[in-house]
């Protein structure tokens, strides 16, 4: 039997970094592209497109700031999390400690979840301003090596600035959202027909053929947009997987800290479609009734644990493993 061959985590960790600086590429440029389109279109001149360009960016640019400073107090007090007191939870704060120590990261501030489905996510803008979130169901039903997995996984998003990456990822896709949905009400309301008789009197039907493909755009940018976002969630969680061994040395305890989170039936009632994509594994399950219509912001478990084993040069998951989790994340 032939060992599968060893696949260095420094080389998991720059693949995926290339894959979503890649995909926030198309998103800014979709965005520069939609903003063109509609300002040619409105105003039947290249400078209008280059102005709506500016004002998509600007609208970009304010939203970015408006998150970057309240987003994680945002999210933290949506998630109903308290802010653990440095002796009440020893074990945690230890492994918190010595992991933050490993990244070379200030210690987060550390907040629980009164939960007992088992999960965590972090938040914050930057190193000196991260906080990480654990359900007090992870601390019940994972041993320590487990729970280093799951810490080494939510630090290394902090250490790797995912909280930060997919913060402007958000920031393009709400902008993108924002133009399509002004360019369609513009154009039901008559901007057309307005449109129409403007250039049927000056000649303009390039601006008609804009206005056409804005209206493409607008439908179809905003799905592109929201897919882009969801490959980039799926490729900061695999990123996170391989700094966590990184971390720990120890790809077992992640693995099995994603089983059994996978496997657990506990529904976490604090979670919902905006914060879903922050959790270690995602927190709305596919049996559940508030998961319909909601596509995965997570890669599948079986996939997580395959890549885990590539590290150590082990075979994948053999079918009978593989089909306890397949569907369950």
């Amino acid at each position: 039997m032939h060992q599968q061959p060893v696949q260095n985590f420094y080389q998991q960790i720059a693949a995926n970094r290339r894959q979503s600086l890649f995909l926030v590429f198309i998103l800014t440029a979709l965005l520069g592209v939609f903003g063109f389109v509609i300002g040619f279109a409105l105003s039947g001149v290249w400078q209008g497109g280059v102005i709506a360009l500016l004002i998509a960016v600007l609208i970009s640019a304010l939203l970015s700031s408006l998150s970057y400073f309240s987003g994680d107090s945002l999210v933290l007090t949506a998630s109903a999390a308290r802010e653990v007191n440095p002796t009440g939870a020893p074990q945690l704060m230890n492994v918190i400690q010595e992991l933050a120590i490993a990244a070379d990261i200030p210690m987060p501030r550390v907040y629980l979840i009164n939960d007992t489905a088992p999960n965590a996510f972090a938040t914050g803008r930057d190193p000196r301003h991260a906080s990480i979130a654990i359900t007090t169901g992870l601390l019940e039903k994972l041993d320590r090596e487990e729970l280093q997995g799951v810490i080494g996984h939510e630090l290394s998003h902090v250490r790797n600035l995912d909280t930060r990456f997919e913060l402007l990822v958000a920031t393009l896709v709400g902008s993108i959202a924002l133009l399509a949905d002004f360019f369609l009400r513009f154009t039901f309301w008559g901007g057309m027909s307005n449109r129409r008789g403007r250039d049927s009197e000056g000649g303009g039907g390039g601006a008609i053929f804009f206005m056409l493909i804005g209206l493409v755009l607008a439908i179809v940018a905003p799905i592109v947009a929201g897919l882009v976002q969801l490959a980039v969630s799926r490729q900061s969680e695999f990123l996170a997987d391989a700094s966590s061994v990184e971390l720990t040395r120890n790809p077992y305890g992640l693995e099995r800290a994603l089983a059994k989170i996978a496997g657990d039936r506990e529904v976490l009632e604090v979670a919902n479609r905006a914060t879903q994509h922050l959790y270690f594994v995602n927190p709305i399950k596919k049996w559940e009734e508030r998961s319909s219509g909601l596509m995965a912001t997570h890669p599948p478990i079986v996939e997580r644990i395959n890549r885990l084993r590539a590290l150590t040069g082990e075979g994948p998951m053999d079918p009978q493993s593989t089909a306890a989790l397949a569907g369950l994340d």
